[in-house]
């Protein structure tokens, strides 16, 4: 009799287990449904010609436009919406997004001719598309480099920039070759592991478990051949000393104190003309964007440098 009720209450614990790891698997997949959404989700823009090459954006909003630059292997919603920059901004800016070439869903061409400067001309085709006169600009990692050159090229363009996580880093034989053994994993669809391992955080130990998940994300869901492309052609975002110290557009830089670019940003200070710095502490170069500093930053920046005020008298 004992035997048979432990042999029922045996059934009856086994049943109650996989029902509960039943209702745990389908959490955890709801989960990582609602994450990938996140990931992945798009909002539909429209598309222009940008010298042959068509680029995806968004616009909303009303007021002075801010246009968004995101960085290397992500995507505009990815950088932008995800962190909730693009709500902070409307309600008070016209916000404009746009897929960078070689990402998200504009065109990814496999010459390295089709990007360096072409980048920072394609921001300004946009304007012209769309027929603004001067806009806020900002950018983040890679589109921090971007929109730093933007200002130097077209500074009657621009209002104000901010860029992020992005600095001056100068041509050195490190940095080189760096930049060709990212090149080299890219080409050879390797991917962007080289890239991940070295913005690993300043001072502290990486989650060895999230930087494989975001290193296999990248890797899936973009074009390696146009990152490579992309990234072959970066030298030419390079900025000169003396260009730095004529700047005249108001510059904001925002980094991490635990992001490994933020040497760059060290390397602006003294140097750069009309420049501020806001240091994210503990931040870096993955999460110093997603935290509230970084947008009220950028909406404290944009607010003091109006478009009244860049008018001349």
């Amino acid at each position: 009799m004992q035997y048979c009720c432990f042999r029922k209450g045996g059934a009856f614990t086994m049943k109650l287990l996989l029902t509960i790891l039943a209702a745990i698997l389908c959490f955890l997949a709801a989960i990582i449904g609602a994450v990938l959404f996140l990931l992945l989700h798009r909002k539909k823009g429209a598309f222009f010609d940008s010298d042959g090459v068509r680029i995806h954006y968004t616009d909303e909003g009303e007021g002075e436009p801010v246009i968004l630059v995101h960085g290397y292997a992500v995507t505009a919603d990815l950088n932008w919406r995800t962190p909730g920059i693009v709500r902070a901004l409307l309600g008070k800016y016209r916000v404009i997004t746009l897929d960078d070439r070689g990402h998200g869903l504009s065109d990814k061409p496999h010459d390295a001719g089709k990007y360096g400067l072409e980048t920072v001309r394609d921001v300004i085709r946009l304007m012209d598309h769309l027929g603004i006169a001067k806009a806020h600009v900002a950018g983040y990692s890679m589109g921090g480099f971007i929109v730093l050159k933007l200002a130097m090229m077209y500074p009657d363009r621009l209002l104000s920039v901010v860029a992020g996580g992005a600095g001056w880093t100068l041509p050195t034989d490190e940095n080189r070759a760096l930049l060709e053994k990212v090149v080299s994993s890219m080409e050879s669809g390797q991917g962007i592991r080289p890239l991940a391992e070295w913005l690993r955080p300043v001072g502290r130990k990486q989650n060895r478990l999230l930087e494989w998940l975001v290193v296999t994300f990248i890797n899936k869901t973009n074009d390696l051949p146009a990152l490579g492309a992309t990234m072959r052609a970066i030298d030419q975002l390079e900025i000169g000393e003396a260009e730095l110290r004529a700047n005249k557009v108001p510059i904001l830089t925002i980094v991490g104190t635990a992001d490994p670019l933020r040497s760059g940003v060290d390397a602006l200070t003294g140097v750069l003309a009309n420049h501020e710095n806001l240091f994210i502490q503990g931040g870096d170069h993955m999460t110093a964007i997603l935290g509230p500093r970084f947008r009220n930053g950028m909406l404290d920046f944009f607010a003091r440098h109006p478009a009244a005020q860049s008018d001349p008298a």
